[in-house]
């Protein structure tokens, strides 16, 4: 719809996200509709009004805050602009994987500032990680993951004293040894085996807050355990599970950032996990995994889509842990539609607003889905 078919009162709207984007702001045209319905929500019955409903759906970043006020000044004092129309931005899913090579990440562009809510576009560029203050907590993950990540029985037996199988070799070695004499019957158990670790993180402009984090949380799983897969959603799939295998941090975050492309970019998780499932190598790492998705599951993709694929990964995975940094409370009900449609396929849904809370919750989640 061009800026003349529009209705009258949305021009100045329609034209206040147009002057946005000529002055370098990354506003997506489904921001613009969200802006247009909070304001529509709130009345207006000031300017004061629109003035809040535009931060709060078009995210400006703190860095720009002036200018944007600014701008909002400009506009609506009377000198308007004329809107052009606004671009298609879907596009298809594209899925890159580090191992085979078949697809080089694309050329950084021009780093621009983005805001926090996510969009349909994606932003391309290398993120830097700056110093982490709980690094005390990820310490002691990696103290305890190995003993407290969750365990399946194994096929295998092996010794146990607490054993229900007789252990016959054992046995008549003893018997050998002691002329027929036995004074305990060994017994085998079955072993205990780690379960697989599957972490999907958001790396969206919804998350934007909570990356660094969640990357640093990644990296000290990756130390504490080597049955562990790492993918990426926005905009993109990206598996970053070799990176994260170096030991110090700062490498394998600073490697992890040039294989993502699409930081802080759009928010499209449905088509994200079906191109995950579509390929049998990344669906099988889901079988009879622990599944932990780092999301606060606001979704712009196609709703249809995103439950579709969570329906499909709960049924391979041994459990799903989903943590929102939303979630900071315990009587935390989902707002958006997509993740309330998922909820029944969610074993947990957590605090993922820390990395203290992510270690927490996924060191806790054996004892609360057994």
């Amino acid at each position: 719809m061009t800026g003349s078919a529009l209705p009258r009162p949305l021009l100045p709207f329609v034209e206040f996200a147009t002057l946005l984007r000529a002055n370098g702001f990354p506003i997506a045209p489904e921001q613009t509709q969200s802006f247009i319905a909070a304001v529509g929500l709130l009345g207006p019955r000031s300017l004061e009004d629109v003035h809040r409903a535009a931060i709060a759906t078009l995210a400006p970043s703190l860095e720009r805050r002036e200018e944007f006020d600014a701008l909002f000044r400009l506009l609506f004092l009377g000198q308007g602009i004329a809107a052009p129309a606004a671009a298609d931005d879907e596009e298809e899913m594209q899925v890159y994987d580090e191992q085979d090579g078949g697809m080089e990440p694309p050329e950084p562009e021009e780093a621009e500032e983005s805001g926090g809510a996510p969009t349909g576009a994606e932003r391309l560029f290398a993120r830097q990680f700056p110093p982490l203050d709980e690094a005390e907590a990820l310490r002691r993950f990696r103290r305890r993951a190995p003993r407290e990540l969750p365990h399946r029985r194994s096929r295998r037996f092996g010794p146990s004293k607490g054993g229900s199988r007789l252990d016959m070799r054992r046995s008549l070695r003893a018997a050998v040894r002691r002329d027929g004499e036995l004074l305990q019957l060994p017994a085998l158990a079955r072993r205990q085996r780690r379960r697989r670790v599957l972490l999907l993180i958001d790396v969206s402009g919804s998350m934007k807050e909570q990356t660094d984090s969640t990357l640093r949380f990644a990296h000290s799983l990756a130390q504490a355990t080597d049955r562990f897969e790492v993918f990426t959603l926005g905009t993109r799939l990206t598996r970053i599970t070799r990176a994260l295998r170096r030991r110090r941090a700062d490498q394998a975050l600073s490697l992890a950032s040039s294989l993502v492309s699409d930081w802080d970019g759009g928010t499209r998780l449905g088509d994200a996990l079906q191109a995950f499932l579509s390929v049998p190598r990344f669906a099988g790492f889901s079988r009879g995994a622990l599944v932990v998705v780092l999301s606060d599951g606001l979704e712009r993709g196609d709703p249809a889509a995103f439950v579709d694929a969570m329906a499909r990964l709960s049924r391979l995975a041994w459990a799903v842990l989903w943590l929102s940094p939303l979630a900071t409370s315990s009587d935390y009900t989902p707002e958006t539609s997509a993740l309330q449609a998922v909820l029944p396929y969610i074993d947990r849904l957590g605090d993922g607003s820390s990395a203290a809370s992510l270690c927490r919750e996924v060191l806790q989640l054996e004892g609360r889905v057994a």
